[in-house]
This record gives C-alpha cells, structure tokens and sequence, in this order.
C-alpha cells in the first residue's frame, strides 16, 4: 500500500466567479513537484480529482469537511492537508529533497 495524494485537475471553471477558469496555486505546487522529482510518481499514488462538491471520492474517504486539496492520504491511515507540511511529509517519507524554509 502506498500513500495517495489527491490533487485538483489543473484547470477548472468556478461559477461562482461568473464560469472563469483557474488553477488551484497549491495543487499546482504539487504538479511541479511531480514534474521535478518523477521518481515520487512512482512512490504515491496520484489522484487528479475534479473541482465541483461535493468531492464524492473525498467525502467517502475523509468526510464531509475535510473535502479541501491537496491532501495526502497515508498508506498507515491518517491524511495531512496543509501545503506546507504535505511538502514536508513528502520530503521524509519518499526521499525528495526538503523545501527551504
């Protein structure tokens, strides 16, 4: 079993900002990290999920409110769903070099 990072699909429309088209700025962050450090794809699993909620894959998983991405969900149990210390989790757990403070 392997960790699992959930991350937004790149692009997407929000209605609620009249149907304009944004990325997700710590999903992204996640992306280029893919992209630096290709042997971590090969360490995690990646789900790529879409912008609309209910997140049916997240809820199921995590509940109702914890819907927010990224998350990286541990193969052990448990998730962690802040930027900076899912950055971190994957620096310790999967050998990527550290992000500098």
């Amino acid at each position: 079993m392997t960790d699992t990072l959930y991350i937004l699909d790149n692009t997407f429309a929000d209605p609620a900002h009249g149907g304009k088209v944004f990325y997700c700025e710590h999903c992204i962050i996640m992306e280029g990290l893919l992209a630096a450090y290709p042997q971590l794809a090969e360490k995690l699993t990646v789900r790529r999920i879409d912008w609309p909620r209910p997140r049916k894959e997240i809820v199921e998983l995590l509940g109702e409110e914890n819907q927010n991405l990224p998350v990286l969900v541990l193969a052990e149990g448990g998730f962690i769903n802040t930027k900076d210390d899912i950055l971190k989790a994957l620096s310790e757990r999967h050998g990527i070099p550290l992000p500098h403070p």
